[in-house]
């Protein structure tokens, strides 16, 4: 398997061609694009990939054979690409087998033997870390004992090793205590709070990952049936990380209404004024789901932190009409008159809030400058949710308020000829 990387995100074009030319030129290979930007990097919490299927469990030959399967039927997904399996199976490997009763014999332990290979093949820095102090700069360097790479490149040379030992046994050879078989193995071990587990990574090519991950789900949940007795599917990565953050943003966008209504009905002293307010926010969330499509731009935390802070925009613009409105009655005018001498006199002051803030955000929507797409679905979100929360402030809230104030004081005054007759 090759990773690739590089310092600049390329297309997905680039990418596309270029898996389909590695294909071609490496039919035995299997390439993955790791992500090269530290926000991938940071969403993707380390991992090498925005999908994460973990199976989890230690019948690591039935997990294995359960994950294949998995992978046939996810790659059939579309927009799924980079799609595979992290811990091959094939790895080759060497199998030393010691026996215990020669050893034994010879005056050697387990750990003996094990001592000598590790300093044979990977460095005496393994088993017994040495320092030299240079006292002409006081500077310590780690010395290391190995055997070098061109008297281990057979397995004749393998047996050869020397083995000696701290019990003073006569030195000996490998090949006299222990047999030399060759096999195929687990090239990577993982776990995951102490289980082992097989992750399956995927990216996203033109396609957003939540529908990707949607799609991945279902299969995820219908194969649930078919794992291994005591292990469990567990999906992480980026997935994971859109889906709380979806669900926080949402529910913060819904407290965020809830509490703003309760505040106002504080003020106001009143259940029906802050309900009038709020009225223009239903067209505000409209207005953020055409602006989105309009610009073909997917549902995002930026596009939901921008729709969170159109809510108070547009609460603030009904609160001018309203309490415009409330004032007018009391100094004696119908529920009609009242609503028409807000709009008309709170028209300006409405346009002039709403115009600032959406010409503010236009540079932030076009995304200039590097790495401004990722914050234009901010500024799209605020435009949309504006241009109509601004709209329904103008023209929905007044007739709103006077049909609810209306029908109100129609009530009153049928109340009070009734009390008088």
């Amino acid at each position: 398997m090759v990773a690739l990387s590089s310092d600049h995100r390329p297309t997905e074009e680039y990418v596309h061609d270029l898996r389909l030319k590695l294909a071609d030129q490496f039919p035995g290979a299997d390439f993955s694009f790791l992500p090269a930007d530290i926000v991938s990097q940071i969403l993707n919490f380390g991992l090498p990939s925005p999908i994460d299927i973990q199976v989890v469990g230690y019948d690591l030959q039935a997990n294995r054979q359960f994950a294949n399967k998995l992978l046939r039927r996810i790659q059939t997904v579309p927009g799924a690409a980079d799609l595979r399996i992290q811990q091959p199976f094939d790895e080759p490997h060497l199998h030393i087998d010691v026996d215990r009763t020669k050893a034994q014999l010879a005056g050697f332990t387990q750990r003996d033997i094990a001592n000598n290979l590790l300093i044979s093949l990977s460095g005496s820095f393994q088993t017994t870390p040495t320092y030299w102090l240079n006292p002409k700069n006081g500077v310590s360097y780690s010395i290391a004992t190995q055997t070098p790479q061109y008297r281990l490149d057979s397995l004749q040379k393998l047996e050869n090793i020397p083995i000696t030992g701290a019990s003073g046994a006569a030195p000996t050879i490998l090949g006299a205590l222990a047999s030399i078989q060759r096999g195929t193995g687990m090239a990577l071990v993982s776990h995951y709070d102490i289980q082992p587990v097989i992750d399956i990574y995927g990216s996203v090519q033109r396609r957003d990952l939540g529908g990707v991950a949607d799609e991945i789900k279902n299969i995820v949940d219908d194969s649930r049936r078919e794992l291994p007795r005591g292990s469990e599917l567990v999906t992480r990565g980026q997935v994971q990380t859109m889906k709380s953050s979806y669900s926080g943003l949402i529910s913060g966008l819904a407290f965020a209404i809830l509490l703003v209504y309760f505040l106002i009905v504080v003020n106001f002293q009143s259940w029906l004024d802050p309900f009038i307010i709020i009225s223009a926010l239903p067209a505000a969330l409209a207005g953020i789901v055409w602006f989105l499509f309009l610009t073909n731009t997917n549902i995002s935390v930026p596009a939901l932190t921008g729709s969170i802070m159109c809510m108070g925009v547009a609460t603030a613009n009904s609160i001018l009409v309203v309490s415009f409105a409330k004032e007018q009655m009391e100094e004696g005018k119908d529920a009609l008159s009242a609503a028409l001498a807000a709009g008309f006199t709170r028209f300006r002051p409405v346009l002039m809030t709403a115009l600032a803030m959406i010409i503010g955000m236009v540079p932030m929507a076009i995304g200039l400058g590097e790495g401004g797409e990722q914050n234009a679905p901010l500024g799209r979100a605020v435009i949309g949710g504006l241009i109509f929360a601004t709209a329904a402030t103008l023209f929905f809230v007044p007739v709103f308020f006077s049909l609810l104030h209306g029908r109100r004081s129609e009530v009153k005054r049928g109340a009070k000829h009734e009390s008088g007759a």
